[in-house]
């Protein structure tokens, strides 16, 4: 309704903002301590100090209402920009991206929350980054390239047809054939990734690494396998179209990666290096089923609205993050002992692997029926 360029703009405008009444004007005595200034006593005011809790939630409401601008439009980005054998990839960077920024905050923002001071300095410098973004964004962004840059883009343009509302959207999706499976695929990525992260912590202690810093790399290490992965993935989707035989591929290396997360041989012990490569290959496989299926329910959907199936898709995966997390945190105080009574081959697995195993064997089993043409590659093969 009012195009790609407006809405990206307010929204970048709108985190920036949010970003501001979190952080206050706390920045001036991050200045100030930067500079070797003397900050004197009018510094030591609590104005200067942490913002009020209504005024910091407020923030964070502002810079969480401006995320779906950017985590449901990678798609229509995609198709305005990108030509057919580019889009897989130019999603997987666009959506996943967003995981940079995890990395980033699992190696500087937990260092420098540890005081507040630091957590001050935090704020303070994620408002700054947010107001250069901003400001690059309304410089630089713009709505549509000179020239479509795919058949199937100059057909839907010529058309002029105007997107339908969202609910009528929503309905024509679920009622398209292989949409539901899609749907399940990137359920599954988006849940499995949000359970390791959000536990990485405890994932990590099982393996024997307890230092901070030593957890923030790893964490760090598993979204960057995330974008890595969905780079090298999307540009062979891009090239072969082969959507169904790399997210099954994808699935089922993501239950071989997810075991070494919770299985402890009791004759071996710990084995820290193991798990930090499986959490490295997990994100590597299990992060890119999200843009590929992205591009895929699109593809299967078109002429559909590109934001409306995304949107569709974040709702649906952190919806059921949201349920399956508190589920995996109790899974994970369950420690099932495997043939205790044989000294070579005892060992124990975690309740929450099984249940992510268990999700993921699901979703493959599903997904494995998917069969559907491909209606925008169709379009623009013609």
């Amino acid at each position: 309704k009012y195009g790609l360029q407006r809405c990206i703009k307010m929204a970048s405008l709108l985190m920036a903002l949010g970003a501001w009444l979190r952080s206050g004007l706390g920045i001036i005595r991050t200045i100030t301590d930067f500079l070797g200034v003397e900050s004197g006593v009018v510094m030591e005011s609590p104005v200067f100090g942490l913002v009020s809790y209504p005024m910091f939630v407020a923030g964070t409401l502002m810079v969480g209402a401006a995320q779906p601008f950017f985590q449901c439009t990678p798609p229509l980005l995609s198709a305005h920009w990108f030509a057919s054998d580019e889009r897989a990839k130019s999603t997987a960077i666009a959506l996943n991206f967003n995981q940079i920024g995890i990395a980033t905050a699992f190696l500087i923002g937990g260092e420098m929350g540890n005081t507040l001071d630091g957590l001050l300095d935090y704020f303070s410098l994620i408002a700054v980054l947010c107001t250069i973004l901003s400001a690059g964004t309304f410089l630089h962004f713009q709505n549509l390239p000179p020239i479509p840059p795919s058949r199937d883009r100059m057909e839907k343009l010529q058309k002029g047809d105007s997107e339908p509302p969202f609910r009528r959207s929503v309905y024509m999706f679920f009622h398209t054939k292989g949409f539901i499976r899609v749907f399940a695929a990137f359920i599954c990525s988006i849940s499995i990734t949000n359970i390791v992260g959000a536990f990485i912590e405890e994932v990590m202690e099982r393996g024997g690494i307890t230092r901070h810093i030593s957890v923030a790399l790893a964490g760090g290490a598993f979204e960057v396998a995330i974008v890595i992965g969905g780079i090298v993935l999307g540009g062979y989707v891009d090239r072969t179209k082969a959507y169904k035989k790399v997210t099954l591929s994808c699935l089922v290396l993501s239950v071989i990666f997810t075991i070494p997360l919770g299985l402890t041989e009791h004759a071996l012990g710990k084995e820290p290096v193991l798990l930090v490569l499986s959490l490295i290959g997990l994100g590597f496989v299990t992060g890119p089923i999200q843009p590929i299926n992205a591009e895929l329910a699109v593809d299967i959907s078109y002429p559909g609205d590109e934001t409306a199936v995304e949107s569709v898709q974040q709702i649906g995966g952190n919806l059921f993050s949201a349920l399956i997390i508190p589920l995996a945190e109790r899974a994970g105080k369950l420690d099932i002992q495997i043939l205790p009574k044989n000294p070579l081959l005892a060992s124990d697995i975690r309740g929450d692997v099984i249940l992510m195993i268990t999700v993921t064997l699901m979703t493959y089993c599903f997904f494995s029926g998917f069969d559907a043409p491909l209606r925008r590659t169709l379009a623009d093969q013609h």
